[in-house]
Parts: C-alpha cells; sequence; structure tokens
C-alpha cells in the first residue's frame, strides 16, 4: 500500500468520488428511510472491535469494511464478524479505501487519538456520519474544528460517552436538574485500575504486518519504538492524553452533565509519574479539579496503580446538592442511588449499561435525517473532552489556569502553546 497520498491529494480524489455518486442516489437520501440500510465502517480494531460487534447486529445495518494500520488485526476483526453475522467485511489496511465508498453511510471512528478529530473532519468531507470514541481531540483546537466541521457538512457526530444514553443514568440526571436534591452545587469523579509498568522501550524496525507511517499520520514523524502500540501510546504527550482522556473523559463527562456546566472559569492540576521508571509522560496519579461559573465545582482523581478510587469502586461520580446527593458507582453501573443531607439512603435504580442504546441513538438519528437529536451530539463530546486536556495543560505547565470565554485560556502564553498541536506537513486539519 501506497502513503505518498496526502490529505489534500485524498480529498481531491474524494470530491471526484462525491460527484459519480451524486448521479445516482446519495447515502443521506438512502438514510432518510427509517426502512433503508445504513452500511458502516469501522476503523479500529481495538475498541472498534466491540464497537464492530454492535453495530453488525443493529437492525439493517451492515458493517462492510473494518480497518486497522495491522492487517493481523483487520483479518482477525473480519473474520470474528462473519462468525457473528455470516457476512465477513472488507478488511483493509487504508482508511481511505472506506472513506471512497459511497455506500458508506457512517464511520466508526476507533484509531489512536491523534487521529479522532482529523479523522472524522475528513469522514464529514466524504459525506460520512460519524461516531468518534472518546476524547473526540487531542487538542482544543481540533475539538473546536471538529465542532465546526460538524455543523458545515450538516451530518450526525456522536462521541463515545455512551453512559449518556443510559435510560436509567438520563432519568437520574433529569431528577436532578428537575431539583430532586436540591441546588447541585459540587461534583466528584474517579478513575483507578492497577495497571503496571510499560518498561523502557527500544527503537526497532515495525513489523511488516504494521503500516507504521499511516498508524502516525498526523503526528510529526518519530521513529517506532517496540512498546508503543497497540496500547501504550495513550501515556505519550506526542499521541494521547494519559488516562485523564482516556477512561477519565466517561467519569468527568457525567459530572459535567450532572451539574448542568459547560466551560471552566479555573482548572488546576495535581498529581505525577509516581509509581514506575519506564516510559510513560503522563501522570499515574492525577487529581484535576474545575471551577465553573454559578458557583459549581468538579474533582476527578485517577489511580492508575491503585484500586480502590473513591467510594470504594474503580468508578464513579458523586453529586452534592443542598437537599442530598446523588451516587453512581462502578464502571458497568447503569443506576444511580440517591442519600440525603446526613447520607442515608432514601432510593437506589438499577439500570442495565451497555453501548447498545447509544449505537441505536446514532443510527436513529441518521435515519430521521436529525443530526442534532443525539444524546451526546458533538458539542458535548467537545465540552467534556476539553476538561481533561486543559487539566493535562494545567499539569504540563505546573499552574492553575484561568480560561475565558468558551473554556480559552487566559493569560499564560505557555499554557496557550497547548492549545493547538503540530502536524505533519499535509495533514493538517482544515474544514
Amino acid at each position: 500500500m501506497s502513503t505518498e497520498i496526502n490529505r489534500r491529494q485524498f480529498l481531491g480524489r474524494a470530491a471526484v468520488g462525491g460527484a459519480v455518486a451524486g448521479l445516482g442516489l446519495t447515502s443521506a437520501a438512502r438514510a432518510q428511510s427509517p426502512n433503508d440500510q445504513i452500511v458502516v465502517g469501522v476503523l479500529g480494531a481495538q475498541r472498534g472491535a466491540p464497537l464492530a460487534r454492535n453495530f453488525a447486529q443493529q437492525d439493517n445495518c451492515v458493517v462492510k469494511y473494518v480497518c486497522d494500520v495491522d492487517t493481523n488485526r483487520a483479518d482477525e476483526l473480519a473474520g470474528a464478524l462473519d462468525e457473528l453475522t455470516g457476512e465477513a467485511p472488507n478488511a483493509v489496511q487504508d482508511f481511505r479505501r472506506v472513506y471512497d465508498d459511497p455506500d458508506v453511510d457512517a464511520v466508526v471512528l476507533a484509531l489512536p487519538v491523534h487521529w479522532h478529530a482529523l479523522g472524522s473532519i475528513m469522514a464529514l468531507q466524504a459525506d460520512k456520519h460519524v461516531y468518534v470514541e472518546k476524547p473526540c481531540c487531542h487538542s482544543p483546537r481540533e475539538g473546536e474544528l471538529l465542532v465546526e466541521a460538524a455543523r458545515h457538512y450538516g451530518k450526525a457526530v456522536q462521541m463515545g460517552n455512551q453512559r449518556r444514553s443510559w435510560p436509567q443514568l438520563r432519568e437520574g440526571m433529569q431528577r436532578m436538574h428537575e431539583g430532586d436534591i436540591g441546588r447541585v452545587y459540587y461534583a466528584r469523579c474517579w478513575y483507578a485500575s492497577t495497571r503496571g509498568p510499560i518498561n523502557l522501550g527500544e527503537e526497532v524496525d515495525p513489523p511488516e504486518h504494521l503500516d507504521y507511517e499511516m498508524w502516525q499520520g498526523p503526528a510529526p514523524r518519530r521513529p517506532y519504538v517496540e512498546n508503543l502500540i497497540h496500547y501504550n501510546w495513550h501515556w505519550f504527550w506526542h499521541w494521547g492524553t494519559g488516562e485523564a482522556g482516556n477512561n477519565g473523559v466517561h467519569a468527568i463527562d457525567l459530572a459535567r452533565w450532572g451539574l448542568g456546566a459547560d466551560y471552566p472559569i479555573r482548572v488546576s492540576s495535581a498529581g505525577g509519574r509516581h509509581r514506575f521508571d519506564d516510559d510513560q509522560e503522563t501522570p499515574d496519579t492525577h487529581v484535576l479539579t474545575f471551577d465553573f461559573p454559578d458557583d459549581k465545582t468538579m474533582m476527578w482523581e485517577c489511580l492508575s496503580c491503585n484500586q480502590p478510587g473513591l467510594g470504594g469502586t474503580g468508578f464513579g461520580a458523586t453529586f452534592y446538592g443542598e437537599d442530598g446527593s446523588l451516587v453512581i458507582e462502578g464502571g458497568r453501573a447503569g443506576g444511580y442511588t440517591i442519600l440525603d443531607v446526613e447520607g442515608r439512603e432514601v432510593e437506589t435504580v438499577d439500570g442495565p449499561a451497555a453501548d447498545e442504546p447509544h449505537v441505536e441513538d446514532f443510527l436513529t438519528a441518521i435515519r430521521n435525517d436529525a443530526p442534532l437529536d443525539l444524546h451526546s451530539k458533538i458539542e458535548e463530546g467537545y465540552k467534556s473532552s476539553l476538561l481533561p486536556l486543559l487539566g493535562n495543560i494545567s499539569h504540563r505547565v505546573g499552574r492553575s489556569l484561568t480560561c475565558g470565554e468558551y473554556g480559552r485560556i487566559e493569560g499564560d502564553s505557555e499554557a496557550e502553546s497547548y492549545w493547538e498541536r503540530e502536524y505533519e506537513p499535509g495533514w493538517e486539519p482544515e474544514v
């Protein structure tokens, strides 16, 4: 496979393909009927694997492509879907083959974080709806561009913060917003795990089955290191966003949702790399605090190398109001508990926890030609992605941030320099 075709060449080719598709029935027109099939391409075979299975099992939805820069993983996922559905998708290494196909209505983008915003924008430019994994961007500026692109191209763009679609959690949030625990002014949330070290990697040649050039994509080029792919890139600033952007965004999104908060006015970070002496750059022990207008505060705690977290569980969020509190605990917990001001249990509501409701919500928006009718439209996804990014910036400069309109950093030129990343020439995002 040639990797010499850059982004601009691809967009020109996609425009020609779009013109040809326009001679017949477009994907948007097909998607307007609730009874018509939605054709999907899944990019990325790690988080993309469970998502591909989920989409493949939805009514009148077919996964036509699975894509991964590692041909072994792409082939393995295609085989698993063939066994599941009796129909094998095309396994490809270059995502541009998916974008070039006018039959593809939607893209599920579960690539590494440094690809999330650019890959989504390119999909929109190729006339595709987008389900993008969290966080939706590697830098705040990318998130701003993604929101702009979603509205410019008029497509459904939903981030993979699936708890936004869990019925009982939606009910609990509505009850809070209607005043069941009084005015809510503080939320604390957490993530705890027992990750081991990633050790000290050596520069080696990438394996033959991996297209490392395409994997790097928009990120400026660096040598291949043996302990980087397929997961440890999360812990390097060049490609990842640390645990704050990896799993933290799920809890942070819940907390922001429950508080009814948008953009912060102050962000602080504490913690660091405390446990292992290895290649990881991002914190393993991390505490972020966010102050919002209207006297609202949020705190997120991360323990990457210890259990349990706050509340005695690995994941959760607690909301404090003038008349009581509401607790969501456990990574797969789909329900909530309401407590009075003394901490006594008032009511517990159980509920299922799965990806299906979020996937169904995305497909429904496509079929109804209602790109804004989503449980988590990309504007909300970006706001929740911005918070851990700001927390990471605070950590990197070693001081608190003051934020103005739309969460933009004020009065700190060093911190502001992290608002946008550098790109490999030819891969800069454009709307």
